[in-house]
Formats: C-alpha cells, structure tokens, sequence
C-alpha cells in the first residue's frame, strides 16, 4: 500500500509548514502494510509566495512533491495531485490541517481492516478533523461536539483506494467557488457502493485565526458562492437528499428567516454584541452566533441562483445570424 497525501493549497503559507512537517515525521509500525508514501502539494495560484517557499525549502522534504497551477479551485488543483501521484491509495487533507504522527499508519489500519470486513477494497476512510485557533500548539486541542461531522466523503481527512477515485471520475471542475466539490464526488462514489468506515484514530487539527469582525466580509462571500455552488450540486444530483444538503428547501428559508427575523440580524445590527463577545474572550460564541445571519445568506444566495438558472433556461436561444 503506498500513499499520495495530496494537498491543494492557496494562500495558507504559515500553516502549511506546519501541515508539511507533520507529514514528514511520520511514524509507521514495524509490520506496516505502508509501503512508502509521499506528499503531492498543488500550489493553486497563491500570491503569499507558496511557490516559491516551496521551491526554496524543497530540500527540507524528502517526500514532497510540489505542483501549481493558475487558480482554478480546489477541484482542479486535486484533480492535478491525483494524476500526478504515484500511490494506489490516496489520501486528502486541506493545507491547513496539521496531523499527528500516527496519521497515516491510523488510516492504514482502518483500510485493511475495513477490507477484510467487506472482503472488499470498495471502502474509504474517514478522520477526525478538530478545529483549533491554536497556531503555536495546533494539536493540544480536545475534540469538541462541533467537530462532528454527518459528512459521508470529505476531504478534509480521507483515505481511498485510488482506482474508485478514477472510476467515479474525479472531481468535477465546474465547482470554481466555494464548497460541495468533494461531497458532490461522494454522491457517485456512493452510487459505486463505496461504504465509509469512521477512522477517529487518524486526527487532523484544522487551524483557522480566532473569529474578528474583520473576517465576516469574507465569510459572506464565501456562503453566497456556496450557494451557487450548492445549485450546481443540485443540477447534477437533483434529489431530496441533495436539497436538504444545500438548503434548498422551505424549511431552511423558514428557519433562518425566523432565526435572522428575515435579514434583520446580520453583520451590521449584530456587530455590538459579537464585538463584546470577542472582547470577553468568546471568539468562538460569537462565530457560532454569527451563522444565523451566514446562513441566511447561503440559503438566500441558494434562492437567487436557483432562479437564475431556471431563468436563463426558458429564455429562447439567440439569433447569431
């Protein structure tokens, strides 16, 4: 069993040290079914000097890789990892996760155990990702409930054999903005029979800057292309399963309207309060009270482009002529 992590990345220089380093000081058993492994980083276009750090420090890892591309999203930069990558089981994680030193023997175990369940390789992985403001000590983080995760394949944390990647057809490049590529990749893998087998023993820390009101412009932008994202989602799977994963349903306008009072809490009448929660030191509270209103945002933003979409359908083709 050899490995290929593949890593897409744009503009997360600081954290990624981190995520490399871990990666390099791995520490596999002495009967390891681990034949070897390396790191694939996709540099996705950063314009934080990604590209060249990794050039200037490629001696320091053994095991890395380094690809770039012109910024196309994470689907594309994937995409390129895995077919570049010299492995029969890939692994993904996001840059700016650091993991343990069990990480990839913890997937392993989970892999070979789960195949002589299946009597099958027709399985992937799935770890623990915590989530962790903690730059300088990442991993002393203690799971959380909100680290919980329903998700069937994400690739925040997964392990899969490498052929149902390429049967499933890799990811699909359409998904340029924010969100739902990789769960969209778990619909067909789903539809090959693939099963997910929890492996809470391989754990990544996913590192993100304490929560400021400065970061809420972005995290605006980010629901609303999460949103045109989900529509996509839902062109290609259009299912029940699919609307209550995007939000697109009365019951989500209903809640987040209600919970919002239709928009009136959002990023401007709320900032007081999210301000003193900062202040008193609940960075974290107040993120969590900050999603009523980014949640109205995503589902709006769902809204809006759904009808775009059916909009543009009914209009008549234009004359070129």
């Amino acid at each position: 069993m050899f490995f290929s992590v593949v890593i897409p990345t744009y503009n997360r220089l600081l954290i990624l040290q981190k995520c490399l380093r871990a990666l390099e000081n791995q520490q596999l058993s002495v009967d390891s079914v681990i034949t070897g492994y390396e790191v694939v980083v996709v540099d996705d276009g950063s314009s934080d000097g990604t590209w060249e750090w990794l050039e200037l420090y490629s001696q320091e890892f053994t095991l890395l890789r380094s690809l770039s591309q012109i910024h196309q999203g994470p689907a594309a930069a994937r995409n390129l990892g895995v077919n570049e990558a010299k492995g029969d089981t890939i692994i993904f994680i996001d840059s700016d996760l650091v993991v343990t030193k069990n990480f990839l023997q913890a997937h392993a175990n989970a892999l070979v155990k789960g195949q002589q369940q299946l009597k099958s390789n027709r399985l992937f992985t799935y770890g623990w990702v915590i989530n962790t403001c903690n730059f300088d000590q990442p991993t002393s983080e203690p799971y959380k409930l909100t680290d919980f995760s329903a998700a069937y394949f994400a690739t925040g944390n997964v392990a899969i054999p490498r052929q149902w990647l390429e049967m499933a057809g890799l990811f699909d490049t359409r998904f340029q903005l924010y969100g739902w590529e990789d769960l969209e990749l778990g619909v067909r893998l789903k539809q090959l029979g693939l099963k997910l087998f929890k492996c809470p023993q391989a754990v990544g820390y996913h590192w993100h800057p304490p929560f400021s009101l400065e970061q809420i412009p972005r995290m605006i932008d980010r629901e609303i292309q999460r949103g045109r994202m989900g529509v996509l989602f839902y062109q290609k799977h259009p299912t029940w399963e699919v609307r209550m994963m995007i939000q697109m349903s009365w019951l989500h306008r209903l809640l987040w309207g209600l919970l919002s009072v239709g928009g009136w809490l959002n990023e401007r009448t709320m900032a007081p309060y999210l301000q003193w929660l900062i202040n008193h030191g609940k960075p974290q509270l107040a993120l969590e009270i900050s999603r009523i209103f980014l949640n109205w945002y995503n589902v709006e933003s769902v809204y809006n482009a759904y009808t775009e979409v059916n909009s543009n359908s009914r209009q008549p083709p234009r004359d070129t002529k």
